[in-house]
This record gives structure tokens, sequence and C-alpha cells, in this order.
């Protein structure tokens, strides 16, 4: 059976040439078939009719090599969406705006995230810069806002 890292390999050259990137591969076993899970990102909005072309290049590519081995398997191409934690440089640059839940040792607060200079990032809570060192964060998700930016609502 392969492992992820050799999927990744694999697959790797086909998402970037779409201009996007692999942030995660999840494989699991559900009975006798596997299940692939290819989470992509980028620096554009990863849309519908991206999710669509990069799951037929992913595809073909998968089609057109051995690394999948013979036995069945289910393919899922998703974006990041905002469930994820942040986890990586990307993630926190992706995110400037939103509004963020960090958790660590030494630090649980909620604020929008202003800047990231790796690896720091500085978050607005409540009105007052704070900056925190996200090796030191143990996790962060963005959290979901159902009303407009002040930016979008000057529009």
């Amino acid at each position: 059976m392969a492992t992820v890292s050799e999927i990744t390999t694999q697959l790797d050259p086909v998402v970037t040439a779409l201009g996007y990137e692999i942030d995660d591969i999840v494989l699991t076993t559900a009975g006798r078939r596997r299940v692939l899970e290819v989470v992509v990102d980028a620096d554009k909005p990863v849309d519908l009719n991206a999710i669509s072309d990069i799951t037929r290049a992913v595809s073909s590519a998968l089609d057109a090599s051995t690394v999948m081995g013979e036995m069945p398997y289910l393919l899922e191409v998703s974006s990041r969406g905002v469930s994820r934690p942040l986890t990586k440089p990307a993630h926190w640059r992706r995110n400037i705006g939103r509004l963020v839940e960090v958790r660590g040792d030494a630090v649980h607060v909620t604020g929008r995230i202003k800047s990231f200079e790796d690896p720091m990032v500085t978050l607005d809570v409540d009105g007052r810069n704070e900056q925190v060192d996200t090796q030191k964060i143990s996790k962060a998700i963005i959290q979901i806002e159902f009303k407009k930016l002040e930016s979008e609502e000057q529009e």
C-alpha cells in the first residue's frame, strides 16, 4: 500500500501545475476500500470549478500510475475550509483580516489577524495589538463571522 509521502510526491506536480498546492493528504481504510482525501490551498480562492479541475487532474494522474495499487479507493478533493487549524506560515498569511481563536500554554485569546511575520502573528484583541509566537500555539481556528467587514459595508 502506498504511503502518504509517495502519494504526495505523485500528486504535487499535478496540483501545482494548476496553480494550487497540496495542504494535506489523508489516506484511511473503510472496509474493503480506501478513502484518499486531498486537501488543497492557494493564495487565490479555491472555488467549486477549481475543485472540479483538480479532481479530474488528480484522478487522471492516479489512474496513470500504480501508486494506489489494486485496492479500490474513493477520491475526495476539498479546500481547507475554515474548520482546519492554522498550522503553516501560509495559513496565517492567507487569513490576515480574519478573526481567529488561539490557544497555547501561555495564551488563550480571540483576535483579528493584523499581520504575520514568521513566526510572529499580530492580533487585534479588543483594540490592542498582541503579538503571539505561532510556534507556541497548540491550536488556532478561524472564527466564522456572519457580519460584513467594515470595508465591505462601505462599497
